[in-house]
């Protein structure tokens, strides 16, 4: 079984509009554009409410961004900036001019009120009233006549949102959210306790608590921390005022679907987020929470239309769930893995390309703690989809690319240690693999882990590299006196253990005891590498695929090939060529993707899926054997006087789809990989006799041992479709005098009736009757020493097995040069300028054709022979003019025709006797084995995860709910130590202006 993609042969850098809504964590279905849930959404309820008008205007709205300058509706509570503003339908959303200082993403529907506010002449200014009763002052700084545009688009956009009712949508979801009951509870007039809130949520779902009972109206998602406890110390880690600040700032700010991002928020966030909170917040930050936002019900919708269901991937998870972090308590228990479970065959079955990777169930399991089940399956597609495309794929080119990015980052900004492990062959990615894999799950303690992750759905896969480059910038005297890659692991198992001790234990200040290795960890990774930005990533990304793209390509031909069943009499070399060949075809002709029927007409419960394996139609088997066959293509050669180029073309014709069909014994319409390597297998290796019974098979439609009359005729058509382009007239009198001989002898051997006359003409029959058995048709080749010398050598020649040259890859590159020259150097004008240069060939009188020969055995013009009848005379009984001329057995003129071809010396070929040409080009061609995927390969050991005693959990029934007499455990002093100024992009005047906004008057 093999799979072959070309997918990453495809990939193109993503446009302007990609990136933006990439960056607001804008769902993929934004204004009419596919969802990320693709066509599995297509059927959900919701999606087929909505009236066609509803639709044909949604379809209709236009996307538009605008200068604005963004002021919270609180007078003193934040600072102005200056930025732009994005009305991405159903979405708005805005980000500063340094686009990491504020931005938002909020839905439509959450707006209230839009009003124009009475300012200053020439001033354009909007209010914003939100769903959490927050208002945002917004000043169109472009023109009048954009502004009114904007305006208009942002009134048609809300018109749309309340025919589709989606503004009635808001209060159920934001009861699933555990920040209105923060909020709720910070407000009242006497708190409530959280933990006893906590557990009575779901118990109160079913209860009416109205309005003036927050904890009684609340329904709030949580994960399996609620349960069992989260990890760590509640006390250590000051969950009781990291729990006030964020009270403050979601009250003012706004929360889940009202979130505005601005500088104290990415503050709080590197300083960690309270357990209660860190999955509502992980949603919001990654924009999984639009996802569920946008399909209520689908987890549970896909679930039940699974259910039962098993394949491949549900083997794989099923092996994996009880080594998914087996140190926490969720995960000794069956909720805990059934949670899992789900949440995992969830994503294959609406995944199916990916279905299942290493390390995801790692990922869902961490996530799983802080989530409900339909949290983590939303946040585990925006993770595996958008975040880290690539990583969690069968071939892991994501992972691998960032690999090979880290390490050229390594070189740039630790020149040294780089060296250093250069000289003694240490390998970066045996260590640094798991690190990106399970984004640090599975090698740090889980406290620090969360917080890393708290990072990188706040700024991004950027942070993985800043955190990298960090810990080994800490090490760096260590890692200078290490020699081999386990000194290498033990090391980074040493430090890690270690992230919660003193970095400074013997200094005298005690502010500089207090402060631990993680922390200093994170100080380094956000100071020192700041200059690593999402674009230095990306630059890197478009340097490295190309190398990737052949490594991995060159990997899976050699799995391809190992997981062959057979390599009948083939090397492995010959396997490779077969394989090049195959591969270069699907490039061309890409084959249909692979469509599985459906679950419940395919498998059982008891019943495993087959594999998924690639397999190719007719047309990509055209192109397949155009590349191993000559007599499949037609190769002119056109000089025109400028230079002389070899155009090839895919040969059509009835044998052709008669081989593919005669390959594909297990009658399903395509081939695999395996089906080409025994039916090759079955044509390359055979003496005379064989491809004469070969031949005559592949011409036998109903496998009865007989040749009807069409069926010979069809086998002559054969003939002459081989021959076509041959020098001289010789092939096409073999084909003339086999003809004349097979109906001759055929019509010689027929039965007669009993009492007849032996001299009499035999019994005309039917052309679909069985008429020429094996034995006849082999006489009748053997008569001939043309066709006896084509199926000896000849035929098996025409199978070539020649190396392919390295197919190049694509040029992502959306730049303008990189842009312009693609378009440019296409194929469509290629073929233009071959044109414009043959018409010039032709008016000078220098352009010639030559069609190269099949066979090219013949290179001067030959008389055919005359035939000798194979009859003794007392056999003579008929002619067989009757046969030749009958209705069934006509052949046009056309068809013995033949084009004037002058002999070319075929390119250099590979016999299959030659292997170690074989063996030298191949190896020439394909690299060995880049170090990374030896890591890859042995990341099940890697991924083993080292228990902590840090994350215990411990009981919180002592820890104080939001309260405001917290003392100050210096949790202040770490979220200053992440502050930065953030440039408001405003002079003096225009923040008084601003200001002066908040309070301004709508215009009557």
């Amino acid at each position: 079984m093999s799979t072959i993609s070309t997918h990453l042969r495809n990939f193109k850098e993503p446009t302007k509009d990609q990136l933006t809504q990439l960056f607001f964590a804008l769902p993929s279905s934004v204004n009419g554009a596919p969802s990320a849930s693709g066509s599995a959404l297509g059927g959900a309820p919701q999606n087929e409410k909505g009236e066609k008008s509803v639709g044909a205007a949604e379809a209709e709205l236009e996307k538009m961004e605008i200068n604005a300058v963004l002021s919270l509706g609180v007078q003193g509570e934040e600072d102005s900036y200056a930025g732009k503003l994005y009305l991405f339908p159903p979405y708005l959303a805005f980000a500063s001019l340094d686009r990491k200082s504020v931005r938002f993403t909020i839905p439509l529907c959450t707006i209230r009120r839009v009003e124009r506010l009475n300012a200053r002449a020439g001033i354009y200014a909007l209010s914003l009233s939100l769903w959490h009763g927050m208002k945002i002052v917004v000043q169109l700084t472009s023109l009048r006549p954009t502004a009114d545009l904007f305006c208009s688009l942002l009134r048609d956009a809300l018109k749309v949102e309340l025919q589709k009712g989606k503004m009635k949508a808001v209060k159920p979801f934001v009861k699933t959210c555990y920040s209105e009951l923060l909020v709720a509870n910070a407000s009242a007039p006497e708190n409530i306790d959280e933990k006893d809130g906590g557990g009575a949520s779901k118990g109160a779902a079913a209860e009416d608590g109205g309005p003036s009972s927050p904890a009684a109206d609340s329904m709030y998602l949580g994960g399996l921390g609620l349960k069992f406890k989260f990890p760590g110390d509640p006390k250590k880690l000051r969950e009781a005022s990291k729990t006030k600040l964020w009270t403050n700032y979601l009250r003012t700010h706004g929360r889940n679907l009202t979130l505005l991002r601005y500088p104290q928020c990415t503050r709080l966030i590197q300083v960690g987020l309270p357990n209660r909170l860190r999955g509502e917040m992980w949603e919001t930050l990654s924009g999984s929470l639009y996802l569920r936002f946008e399909n209520p019900g689908y987890y549970e919708q896909i679930l039940a239309d699974n259910a039962g269901r098993t394949n491949t991937s549900t083997e794989e998870i099923e092996k994996d769930l009880h080594r998914s972090l087996p140190e926490y308590s969720a995960y000794q228990s069956e909720e805990g893995i059934g949670a899992l479970r789900r949440v995992l065959q969830a994503y294959s079955f609406k995944n199916p390309e990916t279905g299942y990777c290493q390390a995801m169930n790692i990922l869902a399991a961490a996530i799983l703690i802080y989530m409900s089940e339909e949290q983590a399956f939303w946040l585990l597609e925006v993770i595996c989809d958008r975040l880290l495309p690539g990583y969690y794929s069968p071939s892991m080119h994501g992972t691998l690319l960032d690999q090979r990015v880290f390490e050229s980052l390594v070189q740039r900004c630790l020149p040294i240690i780089h060296d250093h492990f250069q000289e003694v062959d240490v390998q970066l990615s045996v260590a640094s693999l798991p690190w990106f894999l399970s984004l640090f799950i599975n090698s740090m303690p889980m406290v620090f882990a969360f917080r890393i992750m708290d990072c990188f759905f706040c700024m991004g896969p950027k942070v993985l590299f800043q955190v990298g480059l960090a810990i080994l910038k800490i090490n760096g005297e260590r890692l200078l006196q290490i020699q081999d890659d386990g000194q290498f692991i033990h090391l980074m198992r040493e430090y890690f253990a270690s992230l919660g001790d003193s970095a400074h234990p013997g200094s005298s200040d005690p502010r500089a005891r207090a402060i631990t290795r993680f922390q200093e960890l994170l100080l380094v990774s956000f100071r020192e590498f700041a200059v690593i930005s999402d674009e230095t990533i990306q630059s890197e990304r478009r340097k490295y695929r190309s190398e990737i793209v052949h490594s991995i390509e060159s990997f899976s031909k050699r799995s391809a090939i190992r997981n062959l069943r057979t390599l009948e009499r083939f090397t492995k070399d010959q396997a490779g060529l077969v394989y090049d060949a195959l591969f270069k075809a699907i490039c061309i002709e890409p084959p249909p993707a692979v469509s599985l029927p459906p679950p419940s007409l395919l498998t059982t419960k008891d019943q495993a899926e087959e594999r998924p394996e690639t397999r190719i139609g007719l047309r990509t088997f055209r192109v397949f054997l155009s590349e191993i066959c000559t007599w499949a293509r037609t190769e002119k050669i056109v000089s025109n006087g400028f230079k002389q180029r070899v155009d090839r073309e895919v040969a059509e014709h009835e044998l052709i789809d008669r081989l593919f069909y005669f390959w594909d014994l297990s009658f399903r319409g395509a081939l695999s990989f395996q089906d080409l390597v025994s039916g090759l297998d079955g044509v390359m290796f055979n003496d005379l006799m064989e491809n004469i019974e070969w031949f005559f098979n592949l011409h036998d439609k109903n496998k009865d041992g007989y040749l009807t009359k069409d069926e010979v005729l069809t086998l002559s058509e054969s003939l002459l479709f081989i021959f076509r382009h041959e020098l001289g007239d010789a092939y096409l009198g073999a084909v003339s005098r086999f003809m004349s001989n097979a109906f001759e002898y055929g019509d010689a051997l027929l039965p007669r009736p009993e009492g007849t006359d032996p001299e009499s003409d035999p019994p005309p029959i039917e052309s679909n009757q069985p008429y020429m058995n094996l034995a006849t048709f082999r006489m009748v080749v053997l008569a001939d020493e043309i066709l006896e010398s084509f199926f000896e050598t000849d035929f098996s020649a025409t199978f070539r097995l020649e190396p392919v040259p390295l197919q190049e890859i694509p040029n992502s590159n959306s730049g303008l040069l990189g842009g312009f020259w693609q378009n440019i150097a296409s194929d469509d004008n290629r073929k233009i300028f071959n044109r414009f240069t043959d018409e010039i060939g032709k008016t000078i009188g220098k352009h010639q054709v030559y069609t190269r020969p099949a066979i090219g055995k013949y290179t001067a013009l030959e008389e055919p022979k005359a035939r000798e009848s194979l009859l003794t005379p007392t056999m003579r009984r008929t002619t067989s003019r009757t046969s030749l001329s009958s209705p069934t057995g006509e052949i046009s003129a056309s068809e013995l025709s033949t084009s004037p071809s002058v002999p070319e010396t075929s390119s250099s070929t590979l016999s299959v006797d030659n292997a170690p040409a074989i063996s030298s080009a191949t190896s020439a061609e394909f690299p060995q084995m880049p170090s990374m995927f030896h890591a890859a390969a042995n990341a099940a050991a890697l991924m083993e995860r080292t228990p902590f005693a840090i994350d215990d959990a411990k009981d919180d029934e002592d820890e104080s709910d939001i309260e405001t007499d917290v003392e100050d455990d210096g949790v202040m002093d770490e979220v200053d130590a992440f502050l930065e100024a953030h440039d408001s992009g405003l002079t003096q005047a225009e923040r008084e202006l601003a200001q002066d906004l908040i309070n301004a008057e709508p215009v009557k």
